[in-house]
């Protein structure tokens, strides 16, 4: 489903379908559409011939759009668990000699975790990075999904 290619700094930087970015950002993919056509959002053409999105370019677009007002309401919570997951996108990833602090934008929640700086390597961890943040209490798990 998601797409990856390499960059030059080594890390694996995902290209997005028009519909994983909508699903990604949480609207239709029409919206996603007419953001393209009015220039909102930058596209690629990927291997197939697809209108896709950079995942850096999608992951600075999502920062952008969650501070904006045209983001959608989120819808009223129904059920909830103990443990939640939030699938977004690395949008930042500052790194010291020993901890790293990660950025993930999901729909209009930012998450910010704090790890060791050996994990964020071993995760790849870079803006435009598919990511998953598990909370648990006051720990953030990040995750990254396997490239269907």
């Amino acid at each position: 489903m998601f797409l990856s290619r390499r960059c030059g700094y080594g890390s694996g930087v995902s290209i997005f379908r028009i519909r994983e970015a909508a699903d990604l950002l949480g609207v239709s993919d029409d919206t996603v559409r007419r953001w393209a056509e009015n220039g909102r959002v930058a596209t690629v053409t990927d291997g197939s011939g697809r209108l896709s999105i950079d995942g850096a370019v999608l992951a600075r677009f999502a920062t952008e759009l969650a501070v904006s007002a045209e983001r959608p309401e989120a819808a009223p919570v129904v059920s909830e668990s103990a443990r939640n997951r939030f699938v977004g996108l690395v949008t930042r990833v500052v790194r010291d000699t020993v901890m790293a602090q990660v950025e993930i934008q999901a729909g209009p929640h930012r998450i910010v975790s704090l790890m060791s700086r050996e994990a964020a390597d071993e995760l790849q961890l870079e803006p435009g990075v598919l990511a998953i943040a598990a909370v648990k209490s006051t720990n953030v798990v990040v995750e990254v999904p396997a490239h269907r």
